[in-house]
């Protein structure tokens, strides 16, 4: 009952609307554009492939 938590950091997630509390040796993975890479990559009639890297 009678406990400590130490906050490291918070973090608002506006898009999401709620607030991330880190404590500890926490990592964030981060997010994902809003378009995907794999839209822009293009491949044409004579085999090649255009827009990966």
């Amino acid at each position: 009952r009678d406990f400590q938590v130490t906050v490291r950091n918070i973090q608002i997630n506006s898009g999401a609307g709620f607030l991330v509390v880190l404590t500890g040796e926490i990592m964030r993975m981060p997010g994902l554009p809003r378009k995907p890479l794999a839209e822009s990559v293009k491949f044409h009639a004579d085999g090649t492939v255009e827009g990966l890297g």
